[in-house]
């Protein structure tokens, strides 16, 4: 949405969200003192005006930590599983502030339920009010109310040709395209005067990572002195040192570009939160992977795990180079795994890197083709994420044979554990090029956080069951 819808939206969340604090407060006094006191007689006393004083309180004090979750930050879209996550924490942190400051007076709360329900509600209202607004949002940008008007520039025609199509299908992302330029030369640069004198222009993109410095400096300046936005497709070096440190060493200035954020207490807290999540999902699936496992043998001859022609293990390329033995569904012929690099060659979609995609590829069998939609194959690896070969979340895992093929530059994504899912999985599976999923995978790797994590791991369901991608 525009800079001025955005800022709309975020000073209107301010109220609506202190609105439904108190309400869920007062909601939880009601069922106490209303449906709850004919199953449980009420024997204390607390007055409702007492109360809604605490209550005014409590919302205050939930506005507070929202806006330090980041919830009226003004930067454009967010996913929707990034605010009710936030959503969830700051009303967690405000309730436990809350009795924090009850046990500090020396009082007893009168009913422990009032405070659970309230908290409770809190979570439900607040999320159920983020999810109206951001329905309406949509709503209004399938109509081209706030959508944000931009001129791509980039010699990439993979990037520019991706971008337009994503704009003209999903009208939701908020963008409509009204010119595009292979270079910034003079004849861009009168149209694009043009198109913002006309009030028709918000935003200039430019979506090839290798244009010069040079050429990136004088769009950036053409677009500030006009208050136009400006975004530029970063390269892999810029993704490296978006994580960076800048300080002293003998005297002298320098810039550190950092390693990742899993080093230290954040490599403790990925570790168990696999480990948990882990068994979590073997015991939700599984009942998925028995049915699996018999449908896999009796649709054809061979073993229920993948191997190779050989009959020996598949291996992956993990963490810092090691290899590991990689375990999912079957879902080919038996021995015909190195038929990809012989004689299915020609049918390769990603003729763009060393990864190798066939298409209508004639070794997946009927069972293998469902399960590979559905990525039902892969749900083997929870056990490698139990076992620390690989994460719930992070790189896609890398064959040997591809592996050896990487440039030098590729090889920052060995710094962590593969993962089951990922960055790359959840913005398009098998539809990027090569470098874009490198890309995706570095900035995982620098900007790792626990909210990352969970944004991926909830939003794959829903890329899994819509198929986007999908080998």
């Amino acid at each position: 949405m525009k800079k001025h819808d955005e800022l709309v939206v975020a000073v209107s969340l301010v109220p609506l969200d202190f609105l439904l604090t108190f309400l869920a407060a007062v909601t939880a006094y009601n069922l106490r003192f209303g449906w709850l006191a004919g199953l449980r007689p009420v024997t204390f006393d607390l007055p409702y005006a007492e109360y809604l004083g605490l209550a005014a309180a409590a919302a205050l004090l939930s506005n507070a930590f929202l806006a330090l979750s980041g919830l009226y930050r003004i930067g454009g879209p967010r996913r929707l599983t990034f605010e009710l996550t936030r959503v969830f924490l700051a009303s967690s942190t405000t309730f436990l502030a809350f009795i924090v400051f009850i046990f500090f007076r020396r009082e007893l709360f009168s009913s422990r339920f009032i405070i659970l329900a309230a908290w409770i509600l809190t979570v439900v209202y607040l999320s159920l009010g983020r999810i109206a607004v951001r329905l309406t949002q949509r709503r209004l940008l399938r109509y081209g109310i706030g959508v944000r008007r931009a001129a791509l520039i980039g010699n990439d025609e993979h990037n520019t040709q991706a971008l337009m199509a994503a704009f003209a299908s999903d009208r939701e992302l908020g963008y409509r395209v009204v010119a595009a330029f292979s270079v910034f030369d003079s004849a861009a640069e009168t149209e694009l005067s043009r198109l913002n004198q006309a009030g028709a222009l918000d935003e200039i993109i430019v979506t090839d990572p290798t244009v010069s410095r040079a050429d990136l400096s004088r769009i950036l300046g053409f677009a500030q002195s006009r208050q136009i936005g400006f975004r530029y497709s970063a390269d892999l070096l810029e993704t490296h040192a978006m994580n960076v440190r800048v300080g002293t060493l003998a005297g002298r200035p320098m810039v550190e570009v950092r390693g990742t954020r899993l080093d230290g207490w954040g490599r403790v807290f990925k570790r168990l939160f696999d480990i948990i999540g882990s068994i979590l999902l073997i015991v939700v699936t599984s009942p998925i992977m028995l049915v699996t496992a018999i449908a896999v043998k009796m649709d054809s001859s061979g073993p229920v795990f993948f191997e190779l022609d050989d009959g020996s293990p598949p291996m992956r390329v993990g963490e810092k180079g090691r290899r590991f033995r990689f375990l999912k569904f079957r879902s080919m012929y038996p021995r015909t795994h190195q038929q990809r690099y012989d004689q299915l060659t020609a049918r390769n979609e990603r003729a763009d890197g060393p990864l190798i995609k066939i298409k209508d590829d004639p070794r997946v069998t009927r069972v293998g083709r469902f399960i590979r939609h559905y990525s039902i194959d892969e749900m083997p690896q929870f056990f490698l994420a139990l076992k620390g070969d690989m994460s719930l979340v992070g790189p896609r895992p890398h064959e040997p044979e591809e592996v050896a093929k990487y440039e030098e530059k590729h090889r920052r994504v060995f710094s962590v554990k593969p993962g089951i899912t990922g960055l790359a999985q959840i913005s398009g599976r098998a539809d990027l090029t090569f470098e874009e999923e490198v890309r995706l995978d570095t900035y995982y790797v620098e900007n790792w956080s626990p909210w990352l994590d969970l944004t991926i791991l909830l939003k794959t369901p829903f890329v899994v069951l819509s198929r986007k991608g999908a080998s």
